[in-house]
């Protein structure tokens, strides 16, 4: 996009589109997905497998509706997105903020420009939840626990549908401590031609 403020107002005018749910509501049923896969599973590391894998599945079909009603927007994302800062702009300060209502930051771009930090200063899925402490004892420790993995499975399942493929992983979380909650992505490869020149391999 050409500015951020572009971006911004735009996801403003996408959230004032969509239905919307309770927040409190919202929370309070993911925390309960969070425990029962928690009480399933008891790893911690494979939960956080399961909530990637359930975030991809709603990336690759939220996808379809954040184009479409950019599109019916006249915001003409296609034409905007000429490489991945863009497109990360994009995720950011409209996908973030029409599905969720919040405003991300991007920053931390790479020196190649194909690794780049999405930064969260509200997460509306940690609303109410803490951590436990770690367990003296030797049990399974949820520290561990990435709990809001389904936010990296979502941009994976996005931006796959728009044939980049990424990592993406959480790397500072509020729920451990830290003052923001940091997801990087990585771009590993771009699945077809056409996405502009910016993404093409050397």
């Amino acid at each position: 996009m050409s500015s951020k403020s572009q971006a911004a107002q735009a996801g403003q005018a996408l959230w004032a589109k969509m239905p919307k749910a309770n927040a409190e509501l919202f929370a309070l049923t993911y925390g309960s997905l969070v425990t029962e896969l928690v009480r399933d599973y008891e790893d911690p590391i494979e939960v956080n497998a399961q909530l990637d894998r359930i975030g991809y599945s709603i990336g690759v079909r939220c996808v379809d509706e954040f184009l479409s009603k950019a599109d019916v927007a006249g915001m003409g994302l296609t034409t905007q997105c000429q490489n991945l800062r863009d497109t990360a702009e994009v995720v950011a300060k409209m996908g973030f903020k029409m599905f969720l209502g919040i405003q991300a930051e991007v920053g931390a771009f790479s020196q190649d420009q194909r690794c780049f930090s999405i930064y969260l200063q509200d997460n509306p899925l940690s609303t109410f939840v803490e951590l436990p402490e770690d367990d003296p004892s030797g049990g399974e420790d949820l520290r561990r626990l990435k709990y809001s993995n389904l936010y990296c499975g979502v941009i994976r399942g996005a931006l796959e549908q728009v044939n980049l493929k990424v990592d993406c992983n959480i790397v500072r979380d509020t729920l451990k401590g830290d003052e923001l909650n940091e997801i990087r992505v990585e771009l590993k490869e771009v699945l077809a031609d056409g996405a502009g020149d910016d993404y093409k391999e050397e």
